[in-house]
């Protein structure tokens, strides 16, 4: 399940690629059905905090009518970011899956790890490399663009 979840956020990253936003794309899933789905909107927003991530918890809390998202997974195509995991800790969500690890800023284990802290409150399971090479794909195209551009 988890490799057909992650094409989803896949495709909601292709989303984000089309209108020149970083491709990031996410889902939250729960009971093996997708709650909400999102991308970057950053860009296109003027909103430091409308990351793919954030965005699908904000709509995963309205569909629920709740902003404890017990039992959800979030797929992510790109390992979540302090302020992402920290939103994802707070939702209480049971799972993160994500694609690519972000050497540069991942929270999930790559530079620090907000999502499994042993002093926060609450603790998620982290599955990280699902469709690493079509996520990691996808990222390398965007940058390449973006630096042809300039």
């Amino acid at each position: 399940m988890d490799e057909y979840f992650m094409r989803l956020a896949i495709e909601e990253a292709v989303k984000a690629y089309n209108i020149e936003e970083v491709p990031v794309g996410a889902i939250v899933v729960k009971d093996d059905a997708i709650i909400s789905k999102a991308f970057n909107m950053r860009e296109t927003l003027n909103d430091a905090t409308a990351h793919a991530e954030v965005l699908a918890v904000q709509r995963a809390c309205t569909s629920l009518s709740s902003w404890r998202l017990l039992d959800c997974t979030l797929y992510v195509t790109v390992e979540p970011c302090p302020m992402c995991a920290g939103a994802l800790v707070n939702a209480r969500v049971k799972r993160i899956v994500y694609g690519i690890s972000d050497l540069k800023g991942g929270a999930c284990g790559s530079i620090i790890n907000i999502a499994n802290n042993p002093s926060l409150n609450h603790r998620i399971e982290i599955t990280g490399g699902i469709l690493e090479d079509e996520c990691k794909k996808l990222m390398q195209a965007f940058f390449k663009k973006r630096r042809n551009k300039w």
